[in-house]
């Protein structure tokens, strides 16, 4: 049965039992129960493959798990020298899983699984009471199959928490829409608080979609809707803040170093590196050759455009209204991003007449600009962009598709809303047709099923008033739009994603990046001059694990001593870019270091307080990781921190703190002076030190140097 008019908003939160049958309630549970466990068994399927997926994080949850004050600060180390370069709430819950189960890959990972799981039956929970519960069936199946989502809820990254935060907030925020209570919007601002502590101003991309719609669709009168607004502003700023007020008032000297900051202040960090810097692209401590930052990681916005040239995204690809339709991140959120935007469109002309109240509205609002401010700010940020950031978009697309589906089937007895439905699915065809057609190795026929498919269920929703009709388009609509993220899903569940920069299913045709065939670092392939279409980007040293690298403390040649390509492979390591025992690692990817180095590290291990230490955090995390002992990342992620300074290093050694140093690491110290030259630096200068004071011995492949036996 279909409606010519508007109904008012229906709470769904409770089925009616007194005129809803037995079966229908039955079907509803059998179907959540099914979304549920289906998304548990998708996400847990094989989930060791992963390793310990970023084992930058995973240190730093290793180190949690040990020490206490690790894991209040998210170090990287349980001698706790430098911790992560993000606020360390993603780690917390890991951290105490891995306390509890031990360090393993399933202790470490399986939170995240969780999370995603919460995230989908959250997000069915809030499209259920104000669209029914199909509606939210819909809205939960296309967050779990959205590729980047299930890639990141089954990955150590803190996107899985970040989620999960940003939909609660959403969640309290609709709560506080129904009636007004001050508590809802004071709870709004908690989940957005910690959201900061996740992943720091990221966050902040969905505040203007909730306070929007709060101001524009609350109950009572403007002045009480601004001030909760203001409630839920110092809400999150007691939530968010006791931490930052807690780091900022501790002692330097009793804490670890602030990861990714140049002046150890978490202040700078949150406004700098992890904050304006990522929108103008002036990451101070960055790779840019020749900047302020000297010869960091990742954002290598300086080394000029992608092949071909590009506007403004410098290695991460170009900038542009498009830029989340590209081949690059296509694949992994743009499926359903046009269908959804054209049935909001729709479904908020349908809700045209009714009350200013009407939750139906307030729902495409929130969510609708939860979409557009994220989506608007990853396409022109000319900063860091990784492919995996636009998971959070996934919630967004999956309530825009599900809410304005909903009510446009709900009046689909209208010529011109079945019309609409027929447009929306054919472009979900036609740009399903699109993105696969960009994999034409990968399931080769799927596009074409997914093309006739989909035109065929587009010309069934114009006579969807017809019963039978109905549901042969509604089917066919489903499969055209879900096929594609499917296949892409599972290519992703079923294949080893671990590093630091990864991306969900196949490798794409003029893709940009790691798993990008058009340009550096196709699957298995080096992100460098090594790796397929590695045309664009200057020649770099060889990154080896000692002899390669002509006994140079960082094992590699002078000059651009960038390790390996930008995965972090080195010498003698395999394709997919993990290294060979006994590899350092590099900037992108951990050590993996031979049993003989574990077993000369863990000799005398009690005696020091780290058992070695190596430039850049993923080369000193796989030795952490498999000797269970602290070892210290110079420089921190990027390898351009300045912590330890030279002084502060030598005098570790001279109070023999520090067992070995390993050459091979991943920062800037790895090719001598670095990337721009620069001899300053201090990872740099403590690699030219120990190089002159310490004889260099190599165990299966990386040079180390033993800091207790100097040459004189």
């Amino acid at each position: 049965m279909t409606t010519s008019t508007i109904d008012p908003p229906v709470n769904h939160a409770e089925p009616n039992r007194t005129s809803g049958s037995s079966k229908k309630i039955l079907r509803e549970r059998l179907s959540l129960a099914a979304l549920l466990i289906g998304t548990g068994v998708l996400y847990l399927w094989n989930l060791s493959i992963n390793g310990w997926a970023n084992s930058f994080y995973s240190a730093a949850i290793q180190a949690g798990s040990e020490s206490w004050k690790a894991w209040f600060f998210g170090s990287s180390d349980m001698a706790n020298s430098i911790t992560v370069d993000k606020p360390p709430a993603s780690l917390w819950i890991p951290g105490i899983s891995a306390r509890i189960f031990g360090v393993n890959s399933w202790s470490i990972l399986v939170p995240e699984v969780l999370m995603g799981i919460a995230s989908v039956a959250l997000l069915y929970l809030i499209t259920r009471k104000y669209l029914g519960h199909w509606a939210g069936i819909l809205a939960g199946a296309v967050l779990a199959l959205t590729p980047v989502a299930a890639m990141m809820f089954r990955f150590n990254n803190p996107e899985a928490l970040l989620i999960l935060l940003m939909i609660a907030a959403v969640w309290s925020m609709m709560k506080g829409l129904e009636d007004g209570r001050w508590r809802w919007l004071v709870l709004t601002g908690v989940f957005v608080g910690f959201g900061f502590l996740t992943k720091q101003l990221q966050v902040m991309l969905i505040v203007p979609s909730l306070a929007l719609t709060y101001l524009a669709f609350g109950p009572f009168g403007w002045v009480r809707r601004l001030g909760q607004l203001f409630a839920a502003l110092g809400a999150m700023i007691v939530s968010a803040g006791w931490w930052i007020l807690a780091v900022e008032l501790w002692p330097a000297s009793s804490r670890p170093y602030i990861g990714g900051s140049q002046n150890n202040s978490i202040l700078e960090l949150t406004l700098g590196y992890n904050g304006f810097g990522r929108l103008n692209g002036n990451e101070t401590g960055a790779v840019v050759p020749g900047g302020r930052g000297g010869y960091g990681m990742e954002a290598m916005g300086g080394m000029g455009g992608p092949p071909g040239g590009g506007r403004g995204g410098g290695a991460w690809g170009e900038t542009g209204l498009l830029r989340m339709f590209e081949p690059a991140q296509g694949g992994q959120i743009a499926w359903l991003i046009p269908t959804g935007l054209v049935l909001a469109v729709v479904a908020l002309v349908l809700l045209g007449k009714t009350r200013r109240t009407d939750l139906r509205r307030a729902y495409l609002a929130v969510w609708g600009l939860w979409l557009l401010v994220t989506m608007g700010v990853f396409s022109f940020m000319a900063g860091i962009f990784h492919q995996y950031y636009t998971a959070a978009l996934a919630p967004a697309v999956a309530a825009v598709v599900a809410g304005g589906g909903a009510i446009c089937w709900a009046h689909r007895d209208r010529l011109w809303v079945r019309i609409a439905l027929g447009v929306s699915v054919a472009i979900a065809a036609i740009w399903g047709f699109v993105l696969l057609d960009r994999t034409p190795d990968f399931v080769p026929w799927l596009r074409y099923a997914v093309l006739i498919v989909g035109l065929l269920a587009a010309v069934a929703m114009v006579f969807a008033h017809v019963r039978n009709v109905a549901a042969a388009a509604l089917i066919g609509a489903i499969v055209a739009g879900l096929a594609g993220p499917v296949a892409y899903t599972i290519d992703t569940v079923t294949t080893e994603k671990s590093g630091s920069i990864i991306t969900a299913g196949p490798a794409v045709e003029g893709g940009f990046g790691p798993g990008g065939r058009g340009g550096p670092g196709g699957r298995g392939g080096h992100f460098g001059p090594g790796g397929p279409g590695g045309q664009g980007l200057p020649p770099m040293g060889q990154q080896g694990g000692g002899q390669q690298g002509g006994g140079q403390p960082g094992g590699g040649q002078q000059g651009m001593g960038m390790p390996g390509g930008f995965d972090g492979q080195v010498a003698g390591g395999r394709a997919d870019g993990r290294g060979a025992d006994g590899g350092a690692g590099g900037l992108l990817r951990g050590s993996k270091p031979s049993q003989a180095m574990v077993d000369k590290l863990d000799a005398d291990a009690d005696d020091y307080t780290w058992v070695a230490a190596a430039i850049g955090s993923q080369s000193a995390s796989g030795y952490q990781l498999e000797t269970g002992h602290s070892v210290m990342p110079i420089g921190g992620f990027n390898g351009s921190d300045p912590s330890p300074t030279l002084e502060e290093f030598q005098e570790l050694v001279a109070d023999n703190e520090i067992h070995y140093f390993i050459g091979g690491g991943g920062g800037p110290g790895g090719g001598g002076p670095g990337m721009s030259g620069n001899s300053s630096q201090p990872s740099s200068q403590i690699s030219t030190w120990v190089q002159e004071n310490f004889t260099a011995v190599t165990v299966e492949g990386t040079t180390m140097y033993d800091l207790t036996q100097p040459t004189s």
